[in-house]
């Protein structure tokens, strides 16, 4: 798992676009432990001067797992998103030993930045088990191979954005050009394949923290795709402001977070200036390996308070 020394800890943070790599990555997963049950960690920006969202709950992840015993894996986390992370300070994570049951066990992690909690996360680990095994098969989707880099659009369209996207530099990413109407009435929907960029080491529980990364991008704006397209697909300013509140992810299979996975991404409801989006996950070769949902504020840009 991902936890560092103080050194590794600063040396990862304010390199430049192009320069990323799997070290970045798990950079950018990691925390350094600090007492027993006490980590800390940097985030970058996700929008303007705010940690983003899918780094801070991969690295309360990454705070819990060195307090759980070999043997057990994550297979859920909740969040709740309370005030904006700043990126010019550190989080500080401190994790508490809910519950160790003989099967599952229980960590609650709660992230603090100016005395004040940031975020708060609940994950549950448990042992392997064999059971009966169902899913669906996997929607067709184009291979990520035959779709076009989405960065060069997204660097064609809006370089300035583009230059200050952070997950650009230890990600690939291929988006699904949607139908042009929705296939359900009220229902937006969207398709991205992602990949850690470089090769990742055999440890499930970092896949698992870069999955949880990787879950928190374009989910928010997959409830707003009533509005506006996503940032990497538009060149105009966005009319929405989107924040997210909570976030879950449930884990089902063994997966690589360096082999592509396919975000299918949907949002059924907007409401009440909240909007809600699901995300099934898929391996390349059809396994369901998680399940991720969010709810997010949706209103007008000029209303941006929460």
């Amino acid at each position: 798992m991902p936890v560092q020394t103080e050194t590794e800890t600063e040396t990862g943070q304010g390199r430049g676009r192009g320069q990323g790599g799997s070290k970045d990555f798990i950079a950018f997963l990691g925390v350094e432990q600090l007492e027993r049950d006490l980590f800390r960690g940097w985030c970058h920006d996700g929008m303007p001067s705010r940690a983003f969202g899918g780094q801070v709950a991969a690295q309360a992840l990454a705070a819990a797992a060195p307090t759980v015993p070999e043997g057990r894996a994550v297979h859920s986390l909740h969040g709740h998103f309370l005030r904006p992370g700043d990126t010019a300070r550190p989080l500080v994570y401190t994790v508490e030993r809910v519950r160790d049951g003989s099967s599952y066990l229980t960590r609650r992690v709660t992230a603090v930045q100016h005395g004040e909690p940031v975020f708060t996360l609940t994950a549950s680990f448990k042992r392997p088990e064999t059971a009966d095994d169902r899913q669906p098969a996997m929607p067709r989707t184009p291979e990520p191979t035959a779709l076009p880099d989405m960065y060069e659009t997204w660097a064609r369209n809006n370089p300035a954005d583009f230059a200050r996207a952070e997950f650009c530099r230890v990600l690939d990413m291929r988006y699904v050009p949607g139908p042009p109407e929705p296939t359900t009435p009220g229902l937006t929907e969207q398709r991205l394949w992602i990949r850690a960029s470089e090769r990742m080491p055999d440890d499930p529980g970092l896949h698992a923290c870069a999955l949880a990364y990787a879950s928190d991008l374009f989910l928010a704006p997959a409830a707003a795709l009533s509005h506006q397209l996503p940032r990497m697909l538009r060149d105009e300013p966005s009319s929405v402001f989107l924040t997210s509140l909570d976030h879950s992810v449930w884990y089902h299979r063994p997966f690589r977070a360096d082999e592509w996975m396919l975000f299918a991404q949907r949002s059924p409801t907007s409401v009440d200036g909240r909007g809600l989006a699901f995300a099934d996950v898929w391996s390349i070769d059809g396994s369901l390996i998680a399940h991720v949902v969010q709810e997010t504020v949706v209103r007008p840009s000029r209303a941006p308070s929460r």
